[in-house]
């Protein structure tokens, strides 16, 4: 039986069964039934926000908040020029600004990360998106003579957005598994190019509609407040490893420390963090000053007038933001493509493709500066191939990261890879770029060529960072295999519910018993004697300090126990006759 309408019994209608209108008739032959009934206030209302939580439509809402992130970030990247003669700054000043935003950012990715993993992640995603929104839009009414204030806004930004991009990617993690996974996380990471290269179109439009660089950050703090609200409503919080096919929440939960350590000694984690550095490095630095550059490249060869008053030319940064679009909806695509592909060669495809495409990438960066010379165009083309394949690894990295950290410390791994990411990459690379080409041009006369050659040997730095990005992920693929099964078998320990054990029986088993793996029931009871003696047919684990039981009851238990690394062996009497069986350590 079904009900007219959205929010009411709908969900095993056919075209046979009958139906009871929202007015409270039934369709014509059918008798009245006490069971029908119109719907009641609200029922429609709350059936349409459940189909707004299913899992595609919370990762279209977390990926839109990804592209507000960045669309803000760059923003300020897009207005640069107007905003170095509005302050009177130098290059070096104008970088101050992207590296404290990044500091700030990587110094609040932990305590989010921590947070994350322990608290409802939603609304801790939500808060920092109405926070920054806030100060970005407060940030847009500081006068020229307060440029201290406006550098500790995007602080003050970095901070709020740290929130989102520590938390949201577990969420899709926890919604998620596979190749379905790999797909999502290639949408959520789209949102990095996709959103800083509106942000240049924004800052840019958004100045020259309104003739004031301020209106430019009076436009994201709107669509992040939209966005804040719609994760508070329309985003499940999804059980942490649910996607994982487990039979519950994760049992185990560890301090800090532990997690800390855990990560550490990951190999996979720590070398795909220091290649995720030299990505984040290159990024942060041609998002500052590539626009910039190709400004003076102009200006070198004539084609454009420099500027001395504001509003300055926005072509440069119009035209540099389509790309950075277009590339990294291409990069996406096909880092997703060729990883699926490539999976069905060799199970280490993930960190290989990557590799690949950063070394790849460090090529057609170089021919920037070459080009850069002579054509603009060529410049152009090169940027376009460039950034392609550099954005090729955004989605791969975070799925490397799913496949090597167990669920309960997804978030906590991403805070910490992005915190390592940051140090180590755009949060010097902006402010690094700008003082050494500052430093080159108090070297030698002053002029329009001089501070095109300068900044462009400034840059040349960024294609020798992503080369030692791509031996980072060589070395990733070493270790990989091995860290993503240590992840899986640790996945499963800490799930410990309804599993049989399998002990593997090293010594020839006595008389009379066949060679076969032994099993042991998932039922345990607590050992409060450990002196006592073991009753027939059990074992004790180790791990869990728990008495346990085999299928087999003929088999005799005695003697002791002796403990190394993770493995526990057992010496048996078994009928009189020693067999040694070795316990893995699955609790």
């Amino acid at each position: 039986m079904c009900v007219e309408g959205d929010g009411c019994e709908l969900e095993s209608c056919g075209k046979s069964d009958l139906v009871h209108t929202l007015s409270g008739t039934v369709s014509p032959g059918v008798k009245s039934n006490a069971d029908l009934h119109p719907c009641k206030p609200g029922e429609k209302f709350r059936a349409s926000l459940l189909r707004c939580r299913s899992p595609a439509a919370a990762a279209g809402i977390l990926s839109f908040g990804n592209v507000l992130n960045y669309m803000d970030r760059y923003t300020v990247a897009g207005v640069l020029l107007d905003i170095q003669k509005h302050f009177t700054v130098t290059d070096s000043e104008a970088g101050l600004l992207q590296t404290v935003f990044i500091c700030s950012f990587m110094v609040a990715a932990p305590i989010f990360g921590y947070l994350g993993d322990r608290f409802n992640r939603k609304v801790i995603l939500s808060c920092g998106i109405f926070f920054w929104s806030a100060v970005t839009l407060s940030s847009s009414f500081i006068t020229k003579e307060y440029y201290w204030l406006f550098v500790l806004s995007r602080g003050l930004v970095g901070i709020g957005e740290s929130s989102y991009s520590s938390i949201s990617p577990t969420i899709i993690g926890d919604l998620f598994t596979k190749n379905t996974r790999t797909m999502m996380l290639s949408i959520f990471y789209f949102a990095i190019p996709l959103g800083s290269g509106l942000g240049y179109i924004l800052g840019s439009s958004a100045k020259h509609a309104a003739g004031d660089w301020h209106w430019a950050l009076r436009v994201s703090p709107v669509l992040g407040m939209t966005a804040g609200t719609l994760i508070l409503f329309c985003v499940p919080e999804p059980k942490r490893g649910s996607a994982d096919q487990l039979p519950g929440q994760l049992k185990a939960r560890t301090t800090w420390a532990c997690d800390m350590k855990a990560l550490a000694k990951n190999r996979s984690y720590v070398f795909s963090s220091l290649a995720s550095a030299a990505v984040s490095f290159a990024t942060g630095a041609f998002g500052m000053w590539i626009p910039q550059y190709l400004y003076r490249a102009q200006v070198v060869q004539k084609t454009v007038m420099p500027c001395t008053e504001e509003p300055c030319s926005i072509r440069d940064s119009l035209i540099f933001g389509a790309i950075t679009c277009v590339t990294g909806f291409l990069g996406v695509l096909i880092g997703a493509a060729s990883t699926r592909l490539c999976r069905q060669k060799t199970e280490r495809a993930d960190p290989l493709v990557c590799a690949v495409s950063m070394l790849g990438s460090a090529i057609f960066i170089c021919f920037i500066f070459v080009a850069a010379k002579k054509s603009i165009v060529g410049a152009y083309i090169c940027i376009f191939i460039g950034e392609t394949l550099l954005f090729l690894n955004w989605a791969i990295t975070a799925d490397i990261l799913m496949y090597v950290v167990i669920p309960t410390r997804r978030a906590t791994a991403v805070a910490l890879q992005s915190f390592t990411s940051h140090i180590l990459g755009d949060a010097g690379s902006p402010y690094l770029i700008g003082l050494i080409s500052d430093a080159l041009q108090k070297s030698y006369a002053h002029s329009a060529l001089w501070q095109f050659l300068s900044l462009g040997y400034a840059l040349m730095l960024c294609p020798f960072v992503i080369i030692l990005g791509g031996m980072f992920f060589l070395a990733t693929a070493l270790f990989f295999l091995d860290d993503r099964d240590a992840a899986e078998k640790q996945l499963k320990m800490r799930s410990g519910v309804g599993r049989l054990e399998e002990f593997k029986l090293v010594a020839p088993p006595a008389p009379g018993h066949a060679r076969t793996p032994l099993r042991h029931s998932a039922s345990a009871m607590p050992l409060r004697d450990r002196g006592q003696g073991l009753p027939a047919g059990s074992v004790i684990c180790s791990r869990c300090q728990s008495l346990r039981f085999f299928t087999d009851p003929a088999l005799t238990m005695t003697a002791n126990r002796k403990s190394f690394k993770d493995t526990e062996v057992i010496y048996v009497t078994a009928n009189n006759d020693p067999s040694e069986i070795a316990l893995r350590s699955l609790c």
